[in-house]
C-alpha cells in the first residue's frame, strides 16, 4: 500500500495474529506471521520538523517475497533522500489493568546483504500509547532488557548485519499498568542516503506476572 491510501483508508484488510489477554506460561500472550494479511496493524511515520512528512515516501503492508515462517511478511520500504525518517506499524496487545508484567518480545527482521554501512535501524516499541515520532522510539543502541523498570519497552538496533533474516528481541518491566492494551510497534529509521527495503515476521509477545 501506498503511504497515502494507508492514512486515508486505513490497514483492515483481514485478520492478522492470534491475540489474548497477558497470561503466564508458555503459551504467547500475541503472535504475528502475517499469514491472513495486515488485519488490525495501522502503519505510520514520522520525520525531523525540517523536511515536510507530505514530503517523506514509505510503504507498509504484507509481502510474499520473503518469509521467516509461512509464506507472508510485513514489508516495509522508505526512501532515504533526507538521511532520516521512520516508518513502522503498531498492533494493539491485551493485558489485565493493574498490574506489573515482566514481558519478552521477539522478532525477525530481514536485511538484503551485510553492509559496514548501518543503513537502517530496527525498532521495536510496547508501549500503553502507539507511536507518534521518532523520539518514541528507544535511543540508537538501546535495549531496555537490562534497565530494570521502565516507562515502555523497547530497542533500537542496526540492521544489515546479516545476509537475510536476523533476531531482534527485548525485555520489559512494566510498572503498574492502568491501561488492557497496550501497543506494539515494529519499524525502521532510516540512517544513511539510500531507498531500503525490510521485512520483518515472526513476531511474539510473551507477558509474565511479577
Amino acid at each position: 500500500m501506498r503511504r497515502r491510501d494507508l492514512v486515508r483508508a486505513g490497514v483492515a484488510a483481514g485478520a492478522a495474529g492470534l491475540a489474548g489477554c497477558a497470561r503466564d506460561g508458555d503459551e504467547p500472550a500475541f503472535t504475528e506471521g502475517f499469514e491472513d494479511g495486515i488485519g488490525d496493524w495501522e502503519a505510520g511515520a514520522a520525520i525531523g520538523p525540517e523536511v515536510d512528512l507530505e514530503d517523506f515516501a514509505w510503504e507498509v503492508g504484507v509481502s510474499e517475497e520473503a518469509a521467516a515462517a509461512g509464506e507472508r511478511s510485513l514489508r516495509i520500504w522508505n526512501q532515504g533522500d533526507y538521511d532520516d525518517g521512520v516508518t513502522w506499524a503498531v498492533h494493539p496487545v491485551p493485558i489485565d489493568s493493574s498490574e506489573s508484567y515482566r514481558i519478552e518480545v521477539s522478532g525477525r527482521f530481514w536485511s538484503e546483504s551485510e553492509s559496514f554501512n548501518t543503513i537502517r535501524h530496527a525498532l521495536m516499541r510496547l508501549a500503553p500509547e502507539p507511536p507518534e515520532r521518532e523520539e518514541d522510539f528507544p535511543q540508537p543502541g538501546l535495549n531496555t532488557t537490562d534497565l530494570g523498570e521502565t516507562p515502555y519497552g523497547g530497542l533500537r538496533d542496526a540492521l544489515w548485519l546479516a545476509d537475510g533474516w536476523r533476531d531482534y528481541s527485548f525485555e520489559w518491566t512494566t510498572p503498574e499498568l492502568s491501561t488492557d492494551t497496550l501497543h506494539l510497534a515494529v519499524g525502521t529509521a532510516v540512517i544513511w542516503e539510500a531507498d531500503a527495503t525490510h521485512y520483518v515476521d515472526d513476531l511474539s509477545v510473551r507477558v509474565e506476572a511479577r
